[in-house]
């Protein structure tokens, strides 16, 4: 009887490991798996979430880096690549969404930390302009690559070169991990916090 119960327990636990490795979240429909590569490093989601505009749902994000970390000064400084996915969850004017990016790193940084960033920042708004709209279900990503950059995709596609400024991508990242995020409650999601 005990043989019995043993492998019980062992057959469902092996029946369950394949549901283990393939943790996912979804967020309205939008799936993040718990692990992605960058240029061959495999990485972790840290955590996803829900952008509001008062009471409308605008995008999802997630973040994933090498190693889980709950604080944005632990982000910042995780060695080796990171990304950041947005999911649009409504159709929005790109050109409008590049700005709001702009005033989103102005918020969260010194006035001369920023300054050294300004043309990477106009660049990043351009691409988002020359894309006109990004409709429900479009996506883009953006990835720090240690020795190459932060690599913007839009709807998959690299746009342009990488952006060679090391503190590009955290600048970016200030946006919704900054001391004045776009939204709480979805820093408090990307950090991995409990909703």
């Amino acid at each position: 009887m005990r043989l019995n119960r043993l492998l019980a327990c062992a057959l469902l636990a092996g029946c369950m490991l394949p549901w283990a490795a393939r943790a996912e979240v979804t967020l309205s429909g939008v799936k993040y798996e718990d692990a992605t590569e960058v240029r061959g490093s495999k990485l972790q989601l840290n955590g996803a979430g829900i952008r509001y505009k008062g009471p409308f749902k605008v995008y999802t994000a997630a973040l994933y880096i090498g190693k889980k970390a709950g604080t944005p000064e632990e982000i910042y400084a995780s060695p080796g690549p990171k990304r950041i996915t947005v999911t649009m969850l409504r159709d929005i004017d790109a050109s409008e969404l590049g700005k709001l990016f702009v005033r989103g790193v102005e918020d969260n940084m010194e006035k001369a930390q920023m300054a050294r960033l300004i043309p990477g920042l106009m660049r990043m708004s351009q691409i988002f302009s020359d894309h006109k709209h990004l409709n429900t279900g479009e996506s883009f990503t953006v990835d720090w690559v240690p020795g190459t950059g932060t690599i913007v995709a839009v709807r998959g596609v690299a746009q342009g070169e990488p952006f060679k400024e090391p503190e590009f991508f955290n600048a970016l990242l200030r946006i919704w991990l900054g001391p004045v995020p776009a939204d709480w409650k979805l820093k408090d999601s990307l950090l991995g916090k409990p909703a």
